[in-house]
C-alpha cells in the first residue's frame, strides 16, 4: 500500500543529525555533466542545521548504487538522492533503493495518477516506457513532482529517511522545499557559514596568519579555499539556537578580517568589482580602462555592476600598435623602443586614457596572454603589466602569470589584478579622509 507525500504530511519529524547526499548518473561520474545538485542541497541542508557529512557520487550501475545506498543510510540518518528516476532503461534509482532496503518494486496507483496527471496536463501523449515512474518500492511512500513526471521516493524507518528526488534541478528544489524541509526536525542545532574572499595573498599566508583559528575540533570550523587567485575563508559555526551559531561565526569574521587586512575584499559572493563599485560610489569618483591583453574584461566586470554608469565613462580596447597610438596617444618610438609589453607603454596608455575620458582614475593593461607571443626570458607568456593613473601619480606593477596558465586564465587574472590595484588605492584614499 502506498500513500502520497505533501507538506507536513508525516506523523512525526525526522530528527536530523548527520546527512549523507547521494548524486546519481554516469553522465556525473564521467564528467559530462556538472553536479550543481548536491552543492545545493548542502547549502539548504546547512541552513537548517543539519551537517552533511559525505558527498558520494555513483554510476548508473545497480550493484554499485544499492550498496551505496546502504552505505548511506549507515553513515547518516538522512539520504538525500538526485537522479535516476526518468523512464528509460538506465534509470536505475527505484531498482537499486528497492534492492538495498531488501524489498520488491510493485506499481503504485498514486504514482501512476500523478504520472498520467502530468502529461494530461500539458496535453502530451505519454509513453508507455513513462509507467516505468510508477514503480516504487514496497513500504515506500510517492513525493508528488509538481515540475515533472516523476514521483519522488521517501522511505523513513527507526529514525532515518531516505528520499529520492528527479535530478531536473527545477524539480529537485520544488521537491525539497515543498515536501523535505518540513520533514525535519532540527531544534537544539543551528548551523550556519559564511565566505571571508580575498585576493592579493597566497593560501599558505592565509594558512600561517589563521593557523590557530583552524583546528579541526574548533567551533566555528575554518578552512580555505583557492580558485582563479581568490582565496576563500570559509567559517561554519554551529550552536543550540541560530542566535547563538551566528555571533560566533561574525566573531570568527571580524577576526579573519582584522587579521588579514586589506587582501579581504569582501563576504559570501561579492566580486571584485562590486568591492571596486562600492568604494567610487563612496568617494564619487570616476574610471576609464584602456586594455590590450584583456579585450575589454575590465570594463565588462566593472558594467556587470548595476549602476556602472555612475563611475564608468567609458573604455579603450587598443588591442594593435596603431590603436594604442592613435586612441591613446602613445608615442610610437615607444612602442618600437620597448615593445608594446613594457612598463613604459603601459603607463603611457593609463595617463593616454585618462586625459581622454576625463576620469579621475584610470586603469591600462598590456602583456601576452599566449599560448603563443612570448619571447623568453625576457617576455614568456604570461607577463602582464597593469598601469593605474589618478592626479599627478601613476602606479605600474608588473605580473608573471606563469606559462603554465591558459590564455583565458591569464585574461582573468589580469583583470583582478588591475581591479584590485584601483581597490587598494581606494581604500588608502578613503583612510587619509579620515572615512
Amino acid at each position: 500500500m502506498f500513500e502520497s507525500v505533501a507538506r507536513g504530511d508525516l506523523p512525526g519529524r525526522l530528527a536530523v543529525m548527520d546527512a549523507v547526499i547521494l548524486s546519481v548518473g554516469t553522465e556525473l561520474v564521467t564528467g559530462q555533466c556538472l553536479d550543481t545538485n548536491a552543492a545545493w542541497i548542502s547549502s539548504r541542508l546547512t541552513e537548517y542545521g543539519v551537517r552533511v557529512v559525505r558527498h558520494v557520487t555513483v554510476g548508473d550501475e545497480l550493484k554499485r548504487l544499492s550498496m551505496s545506498i546502504r552505505h548511506a543510510i549507515k553513515a547518516g540518518n538522512l539520504v538525500v538522492m538526485t537522479g535516476g528516476l526518468g523512464p528509460t532503461e538506465d534509470d536505475l534509482t527505484r531498482h537499486a533503493v528497492a534492492a538495498a532496503l531488501g524489498v520488491k518494486l510493485e506499481k503504485s496507483a498514486e504514482a501512476t495518477k500523478q504520472v498520467t496527471a502530468f502529461f494530461v496536463q500539458w496535453g502530451r501523449r505519454m509513453s508507455d516506457t513513462n509507467l516505468r515512474q510508477a514503480l516504487v518500492p514496497q513500504g515506500c511512500a510517492v513525493i508528488a513532482n509538481p515540475r515533472g513526471s516523476a514521483p519522488g521516493i521517501l522511505w523513513e524507518s527507526d529514525g532515518t529517511m531516505l528520499v529520492a528526488m528527479p535530478g531536473v534541478p527545477a524539480e529537485m528544489k520544488a521537491m525539497f522545499e515543498s515536501v523535505i524541509l518540513p520533514q525535519l526536525d532540527t531544534r537544539g542545532r543551528a548551523i550556519v557559514s559564511q565566505r571571508v574572499q580575498c585576493f592579493g595573498i597566497s593560501e599558505s599566508k592565509v594558512g600561517e596568519i589563521l593557523s590557530d583559528m583552524m583546528g579541526r575540533e574548533r567551533n566555528p570550523l575554518v578552512g580555505t579555499t583557492a580558485s582563479d587567485g581568490v582565496i576563500s575563508i570559509r567559517v561554519i559555526a554551529s550552536g543550540s539556537t541560530r542566535e547563538t551559531a551566528s555571533q560566533r561565526l561574525e566573531a570568527d569574521l571580524s577576526e579573519i578580517e582584522r587579521r588579514i587586512g586589506d587582501p579581504v575584499f569582501g563576504r559570501g559572493d561579492r566580486s571584485l568589482q562590486e568591492s571596486v563599485a562600492s568604494l567610487l560610489q563612496r568617494t564619487g569618483q570616476t574610471v576609464a580602462t584602456a586594455e590590450s591583453c584583456t579585450g575589454g574584461l575590465i570594463a565588462k566586470r566593472l558594467t556587470d555592476v548595476p549602476g556602472s554608469s555612475a563611475y564608468f565613462p567609458r573604455g579603450f580596447v587598443t588591442y594593435g600598435n596603431d590603436s594604442k597610438m592613435e586612441e591613446l596617444g602613445v608615442r610610437g618610438d615607444l612602442i618600437e623602443k620597448n615593445g608594446a609589453v613594457s612598463e613604459s607603454v603601459a603607463r603611457a596608455m593609463a595617463r593616454g586614457c585618462r586625459v581622454r575620458a576625463k576620469s579621475d582614475f584610470a586603469i591600462a593593461v598590456t602583456g601576452i596572454a599566449g599560448p603563443g607571443g612570448g619571447c623568453p626570458p625576457d617576455k614568456p607568456v604570461g607577463l602582464v603589466y597593469v598601469a593605474l593613473s589618478w592626479a599627478d601619480d601613476c602606479d605600474v606593477r608588473r605580473y608573471q602569470m606563469g606559462e603554465h596558465l591558459t590564455r583565458g586564465e591569464v585574461r582573468d587574472r589580469a583583470a583582478k589584478h588591475a581591479l584590485n590595484l584601483l581597490r587598494l588605492v581606494l581604500l588608502e584614499s578613503l583612510r587619509h579622509q579620515g572615512k
